[in-house]
Order: structure tokens, then C-alpha cells, then sequence
């Protein structure tokens, strides 16, 4: 499809498969070859409609919708790198979900540079499963605990339950100084930018979007602190930068930590974010049971805490 100007649109029905699922992840899905680069500028510039609207990347899709596709040029190399099985270990899984402990630097879907993450790898090795989609995402230098849905009813109520605070997630966090004040809640409002190099940040403001993260200490010494960190409100970068905004940004963090703590750091074998997944706990779609899931500390960060602050490190 080189020449496209005589190419027309292509108009795609959304079918029951296709619920839910984010247009940008759908397009993907389905238009092989197609450069990523693309796909996101025709979505970013209107000419992707979905019932003759346009959305955003993030639009989600209902069964029935009618997705309007422009002429597509296919990159130019016919031989493209296939994702590849990643070795992730399966904390849970039943027929409606599953739940992996995603080491630190994996992301956990392609994009911005990434040419697969985690829910790519899991659908290369799975090829007869009709529905892998993401529950929710984790930063790709945090490590611990993601859910992916083998279901669409479950994908569906989990979504809703997500929005509704229906779902615990915790955290543990290693970040500089010692934490004071105790238990608290931290409730900056956060606001989304691009950097000049179009990077993704997040930063503290006031007209921003509503945030909560309930914070707790669980040791602390004049150097660092081992906090638990509950997402009350599930924003971008939102531990990080509630954090970062309290004066106690979290170790090893490369966009808002303490670079020149970071270097020092560095050198004594701390190379990534200090930022764990360690829990996360619902009632499952499915059975109606409440499921508790836990991932220990990697074992980088059990050594350091192990190291700092004797018998915390679980």
C-alpha cells in the first residue's frame, strides 16, 4: 500500500472480542505492518473515527461501533520482529484472569520506543487465547504485581471496579529522609504535560486532576525511609510525584527523584526505582469471592532494606 492516493478508507465492526479495548491497542491488533508511529498520528490528527466521532488513543470501544480507518501504509520492510515469550512469574490464574509479578524495566505494553511489553509476550505465547487484555498498568521501572483479564465480563468489572475504589493496590516505596508526621494521606491535585522532547511528566498543580494516596511508614532512618503507599485514585506517575512533592522522592527514580542521590546510589548497585507492587486485593468478577494477591520485595530492594532497616524487609 505504497501508493495511497488512490486508496480508500476501510471501515472496521467492532464485535464482542473488541469491547472495551482501547482504539489504539485495537488498530494495533489489527492492522499488521502498519508502522505504530502511524497508527498514532491518524489517530491524533481525527482521521480515525468511531461512529463518525473522533476519539483520543485512550477511547475505549463498545460491541457494535463502526471504526472509520484511513489508507495505511505498511512499513517498508516485510519482516518484522515478532514478539517473544517473556519469562514472567504467574502469581494467580483461573478462567476470567491472571496476575504476573513484573520485574522492574519491563514495560508493560509497546510503544514510545518499546517494541513489546508484557501483554505482547503473553499473546505471542498464548496464540489460541481470544481475549489477554490489561486491567490496569504499572510503570515500566516499577516492579510487582499486573493484572491481565481472559475475559471481557471481567475486563469490563474490573474497569468498573477500579472506578469505583473497589480495588486495593498497594505499594512499597524506599525514598530519601526519614519520613515525619506518620500515616497520612497526600491529595495534590496532578496535572499531565510533554516535555519539549515529548516525554511524558507529571507534576503538582492546582487546576489538575483530583488524587489521593494514603502513605504509611513502616521504618525509617536519617537516610531513607520504607513507607507502604495506597493508591486511592489510580493517576499517572501518581506515587512518584506525591512523593517527590513531600520532599521524600523515591530511590533510583530518573524523572522525579534525586539525581545526584541517584548517582551515588548507583554505584553502590542501586540502578532502578524503589517502587514495588506489593498487593492487591478485590472481589473476583467472576465468583464473587474476595482475592488477596502479594508479591514479595525483589530481591534488590529486600537487600537494600534488609541492609537499612534490619527485620522490615518482607
Amino acid at each position: 500500500m505504497n501508493d495511497l492516493s488512490k486508496a480508500r478508507a476501510t471501515v472496521l465492526e467492532v464485535g464482542e472480542e473488541g469491547a472495551a479495548q482501547r482504539i489504539d491497542n485495537f488498530l494495533l491488533r489489527r492492522l499488521k505492518g502498519v508502522p505504530k508511529s502511524h497508527v498514532y498520528r491518524v489517530l491524533r490528527s481525527g482521521e480515525v473515527r468511531v461512529n463518525s466521532s473522533r476519539v483520543r488513543p485512550g477511547h475505549r470501544l463498545r460491541a457494535g461501533d463502526r471504526v472509520r480507518v484511513p489508507p495505511m501504509r505498511l512499513a517498508k520492510r516485510a519482516v518484522h520482529r515478532m514478539p517473544r515469550p517473556i519469562e514472567l512469574p504467574l502469581v494467580h490464574e483461573d478462567d476470567a484472569l491472571l496476575a504476573v509479578d513484573k520485574p522492574s524495566g519491563v514495560a508493560v505494553h509497546g510503544g514510545s520506543g518499546v517494541s513489546y511489553g508484557v501483554i505482547e509476550s503473553l499473546r505471542a505465547a498464548r496464540p489460541q487465547a481470544k481475549v489477554l487484555e490489561l486491567v490496569h498498568r504499572i510503570d515500566r521501572d516499577t516492579s510487582g504485581l499486573l493484572l491481565i483479564a481472559k475475559k471481557r465480563s471481567a475486563l469490563l468489572e474490573l474497569h468498573r471496579m477500579l472506578r469505583d475504589g473497589e480495588v486495593e493496590k498497594t505499594y512499597v516505596a524506599v525514598v530519601k529522609g526519614r519520613w515525619q508526621g506518620g500515616a497520612r494521606e497526600l491529595r495534590e491535585a496532578l496535572h499531565k504535560y510533554l516535555t519539549p522532547s515529548g516525554e511524558r511528566r507529571v507534576r503538582v498543580r492546582g487546576d489538575g486532576l483530583h488524587a489521593v494516596t494514603r502513605v504509611r511508614p513502616l521504618a525509617a532512618s536519617d537516610r531513607f525511609s520504607l513507607l507502604v503507599a495506597r493508591l486511592l485514585t489510580g493517576r499517572t506517575h501518581q506515587i512518584r510525584v506525591h512523593l517527590a512533592h513531600a520532599g521524600h522522592p523515591i530511590v533510583g527514580d530518573d524523572k522525579y527523584g534525586d539525581f545526584e542521590l541517584n548517582r551515588t546510589l548507583a554505584k553502590e548497585g542501586v540502578r532502578r526505582l524503589f517502587l514495588h507492587a506489593r498487593r492487591i486485593a478485590f472481589v473476583h468478577p467472576a465468583t464473587g469471592r474476595r482475592l488477596v494477591l502479594e508479591s514479595p520485595l525483589p530481591d534488590d530492594m529486600r537487600r537494600f532494606t534488609e541492609a537499612q532497616f534490619p527485620g522490615h524487609a518482607r
